[in-house]
């Protein structure tokens, strides 16, 4: 039992040392938090821009009145068959969802992060066409999640580290 919390203790000032932050310390108070409330989304064509979107509301919660930020995407949906049976049919499929997205000072627009993600999900291919439409469907739903969850946690991150606050 000594041992354990000797040893946790031990952990935790080595942890200290290194300097790693909590990104969301302080709570719905804290910096990130409240910097992701400022950034207003701009619209996103398409479906896949209608479930980045939603997903991006989701994590970055409610925008105030007069955003301090405009969050600007434009998505890049690939499906690309490999894999081919012995009648050349396609057997596999290979959904790419990618954002280029930028962070704009809504005041002045000035350009303030200018980043990347990508998301991708592999897709069997069955004789079923409507199976095949109903994978590629909860494909970019999954994909459209994971696309809003990297740029909310970068922008996090970002907001942390200080960068919008130099921005402004």
């Amino acid at each position: 039992m000594i041992r354990a919390l000797l040893l946790a203790l031990a952990t935790l000032v080595a942890l200290a040392g290194c300097g790693l932050q909590p990104v969301y310390s302080g709570g719905s108070h804290g910096v990130a938090a409240t910097t992701l409330t400022q950034i207003a989304i701009a619209p996103i064509p398409d479906r896949a821009g209608y479930l980045v979107m939603g997903a991006l509301h989701d994590r970055l919660g409610t925008t105030v009145d007069k955003p301090k930020y405009r969050l600007e995407v434009e998505l890049d949906d690939q499906i690309i068959g490999f894999g081919v049976r012995g009648d050349n049919s396609i057997a596999r499929e290979r959904r790419t969802l990618r954002a280029r997205y930028r962070l704009v000072d809504a005041a002045t627009g000035a350009l303030i992060l200018d980043a990347t993600a990508t998301s991708d999900a592999g897709i069997d291919r069955v004789s079923s066409d409507y199976a095949v439409v109903a994978a590629e469907t909860t494909a970019l739903e999954r994909l459209a999640v994971d696309l809003a969850a990297q740029i909310s946690v970068r922008l996090a991150r970002f907001a942390q580290a200080g960068g919008m606050v130099e921005a402004q």
